[in-house]
């Protein structure tokens, strides 16, 4: 099947405005149904969770349903959806808990293909447990991070493997299920920073082999909050700090305080969105085959933008790998990629500029920590966006 994108742009209204948006790997737009969950929340009766009040049982409601949606758009279970106030945090708080089993003689895997959300929490817990940190590099010319990049790094010590499910700066997808292979055969854990790929393609974690998996609804049409994916059973095994009072019971004991009810309501209908781009009796089915026609769509218009961009003088395109995400990092000989980001921004297009906290991945480029001109794609991505990006980097050019 394939997306309707003028039917798509119609429920986002921030597209009135004018603009050409290729800033979504940073937060994409929200549809109209994702502003009115939010809003519906908002004003209807709400407490904290419960089953004795409309206003507890409504809290309760738009928790469990969250849990389903995210649960549904992953392939895993609701009662394994952890919430938090974003990736970022979630990766801190799984980091600190899993590192209080971790001592000298420990090793911990990360790449520098990542961002650095998927680094830093890592590399900072395995400091303070007097672990060792392992880099699995990737082939700057290839953009490629393969099995054997981290197979290379990883021994009988290591205890976590931690890899991105995609670039968030040059959309390398890496061959997670011979990653996770490789981790599991070793006796580690897998995470999988799944931010940047639950944008763009189906996911199903069993098929990924990953033990825990984050994602970050804004990057997929919905609100500013994050989500931790994994077994029920293997949460239950761990155990965070919390507060006396709260519950022991999972997935609860690692969501720290009251939920943000109406982030949660909208993060169902950005899932709902998604899922209204297919087919099927179910809405997993339906998320599956919607995300398989929004990556089919989205990567038709990359390849598209991909020879034009070739064709002007003194691009370089640093987004090379086989399977990637529509993220296009280029950079400009003799200018600088923030005077583009200006250029176009001035003209109606927003590109951003930056390493866009991939800072390991920049370097490891050879772009030092100032990356390049970020070009992403989004459900609302059309080809009249993209005239109008290659139109005004022409006359940058010029």
């Amino acid at each position: 099947m394939s997306i309707d994108v003028a039917a798509v742009r119609s429920h986002f209204p921030a597209l009135q405005g004018g603009a050409a948006h290729f800033d979504g790997p940073g937060g994409t737009q929200v549809p109209t149904p994702v502003a009115d969950a939010v809003h519906a929340a908002l004003v209807a009766p709400m407490a904290n969770r419960g089953s004795t009040t409309q206003a507890e049982r409504n809290a309760d409601d738009v928790v469990l349903a969250a849990r389903q949606a995210v649960a549904d758009l992953v392939g895993g279970r609701p009662g394994g959806v952890v919430f938090g106030r974003s990736a970022t945090v979630l990766t801190y708080d799984l980091a600190r808990t899993l590192s209080a089993g971790w001592g000298p003689g420990d090793e911990v895997v990360v790449t520098r293909l990542d961002h650095d959300a998927n680094v830093r929490p890592w590399v900072q817990a395995a400091e303070r447990a007097g672990a060792t940190v392992r880099w699995a590099g990737f082939d700057p010319a290839t953009g490629e991070l393969t099995a054997a990049d981290v197979a290379a790094v990883v021994t009988d010590a290591t205890r976590l493997v931690a890899v991105t499910g995609a670039s968030n700066l040059i959309g390398t997808r890496p061959p997670l299920p011979e990653i996770a292979g490789v981790a599991h055969a070793a006796g580690a854990l897998l995470h999988v920073d799944g931010v940047h790929l639950t944008a763009h393609a189906p996911v199903d974690l069993a098929e990924l082999g990953c033990d825990t998996f984050t994602c970050s609804p804004y990057k997929f049409l919905g609100p500013h909050c994050g989500a931790l994916v994994a077994d029920p059973e293997f949460l239950a095994t761990l155990h965070p700090d919390k507060l006396l009072p709260s519950t022991d019971a999972v997935p609860e004991r690692f969501e720290l305080g009251t939920l943000p009810y109406e982030l949660l309501a909208g993060t169902t209908a950005a899932v709902d969105f998604l899922a209204g781009l297919g087919a099927g009796a179910t809405r997993r089915e339906r998320l599956r085959t919607g995300m398989a026609a929004l990556e089919e769509h989205e990567d038709a218009l990359r390849a598209s933008l991909e020879a034009s961009l070739a064709a002007l003088p003194g691009v370089t395109l640093w987004s090379r790998a086989a399977r990637r995400t529509p993220t296009l990092l280029v950079t400009f000989e003799g200018r600088d990629a923030a005077d583009a980001y200006r250029f176009l921004a001035a003209r109606g297009v927003n590109a951003p500029a930056g390493s866009f906290y991939a800072l390991e991945c920049s370097r490891w480029l050879g772009l030092g920590d100032t990356g390049g001109l970020r070009i992403g794609l989004a459900p609302y991505s059309d080809s009249g966006d993209v005239d109008r990006l290659l139109e005004a980097l022409r006359a940058f050019l010029a």
